[in-house]
């Protein structure tokens, strides 16, 4: 048991040493083969998103997101987590995509872990790229 107690105090002295002075953090580094492979799944579930916000979602009315939004416009992904009026609570941004199946598409939500949700908000902010950010104004 002392020997735990140590160990914290140490790590907390060690923490509030470091908290205070200007050390660089050094991040992991990566080969460029890593980084290819990495940016080669991101656009493949981003092209899952383009295809399931064309047209590629079930909705019960055949209604599809690009319908309102064509091309990932006005969805202002770079604006949330901001306060809702159709939700009337703030949101994040998969919250409005819910909204937004289960109204205009008239269909069942989504599970926040759901890769066709990850990937509808990977194609949305893959094509809001660029755009300032400006919390809750759009």
């Amino acid at each position: 048991m002392p020997y735990k107690n140590s160990l914290k105090i140490i790590s907390r002295m060690v923490l509030a040493a470091c908290v205070g002075t200007s050390m660089p953090v050094l991040s992991d580094k990566f080969s460029q083969e890593d980084l290819d492979r990495w940016q080669q799944e991101f656009q493949s579930v981003v092209e899952r998103g383009e295809n399931l916000f064309h047209g590629g979602l079930q909705s019960r009315n055949t209604v599809s997101c690009d319908q309102c939004h064509p091309n990932g416009a006005n969805t202002h992904p770079e604006t949330y987590p901001k306060f809702q009026q159709q939700l009337g609570r703030v949101a994040a941004l998969r919250d409005m995509i819910n909204w937004c199946i289960q109204n205009p598409l008239e269909s069942d939500p989504l599970g926040l872990d759901d890769p066709d949700m990850i990937a509808l908000e990977a194609y949305i902010t893959q094509e809001r790229r660029g755009v300032e950010l400006t919390p809750g104004r759009h």
